[in-house]
């Protein structure tokens, strides 16, 4: 396990129990007390928890609009992307009209995509590259570029969005709670979401383990509009309000 994925599973368990022992940690990641050790003091360095005698415990702070960077996310969960892509690059038929949503996760997709009588349409600048690369049917849309993301947001892309009518739409979400749905940090991403989930006749969020229990700025779904498509359920309560399929169990 990578030092950001370790890190990444630790605020995850810390921020779930509020409180944590060193050697709770150690069992549920199959690693070291003394790598424990070592991750909570660079975490406690960062800011993301308090480090006490024998573990650590968490530290309040909402998520907000802070997003990493398009190359920070890259090297999070690079398994569990993979295996998320590869299962939904299998769900595409000849005659899909597919909506491909910016992001990490949405671009590990596009590596297994073989279909090349579907056509594709996608708001993500390296994911645009790609298929083309591909030798695949694609268009971009149009509009301002979010440096971060890589994304065409604003009200030019939303438009553009409206006047299509997706088979399927493969979309990317920072957290997903059962009570704030799916939500994203940035206010312009979110409302491309939103127009590519009402102009979809399925859509799917694609996400690891890791987004669950988490909530940002603004909810561009409720868990009922979309199907989940994930590595490892984190909790079942969440299979109770929408269709959530597993790669990796």
């Amino acid at each position: 396990m990578l030092t950001q994925e370790r890190y990444q599973s630790i605020l995850s368990i810390v921020n779930e129990k509020n409180a944590v022992t060193v050697s709770e940690l150690a069992e549920y990641l199959e690693i070291s007390e003394s790598t424990v050790r070592r991750d909570l003091t660079a975490l406690d360095e960062l800011g993301k928890l308090k480090k006490v005698f024998g573990g650590a415990t968490s530290i309040i702070k909402p998520e907000g609009v802070y997003e990493d960077s398009v190359s920070t996310r890259e090297n999070l969960m690079k398994e569990e992307k993979t295996e998320i892509g590869r299962y939904c690059a299998k769900t595409i038929n000849n005659a899909d009209f597919v909506y491909i949503d910016s992001g990490t996760t949405t671009s590990r997709l596009i590596d297994f995509i073989d279909n090349n009588k579907a056509t594709y349409v996608t708001n993500g600048i390296v994911h645009a590259r790609k298929l083309v690369q591909k030798g695949l049917n694609a268009y971009l849309v149009g509009g301002k570029v979010k440096p971060a993301t890589e994304a065409v947001v604003g009200a030019e892309g939303i438009a553009n969005l409206k006047n299509f009518n997706f088979s399927k739409a493969f979309l990317g979400a920072n957290g997903i709670d059962i009570n704030s749905g799916f939500t994203t940090p940035d206010i312009e991403e979110a409302m491309m979401k939103e127009a590519a989930v009402k102009h979809s006749y399925m859509a799917f969020v694609l996400a690891d383990h890791t987004k669950f229990r988490r909530v940002f700025s603004v909810t561009f779904a409720q868990l009922r509009t979309c199907c989940v498509i994930t590595d490892v359920l984190p909790d079942s309560k969440y299979a109770k309000e929408t269709v959530i399929k597993e790669v990796m169990k």
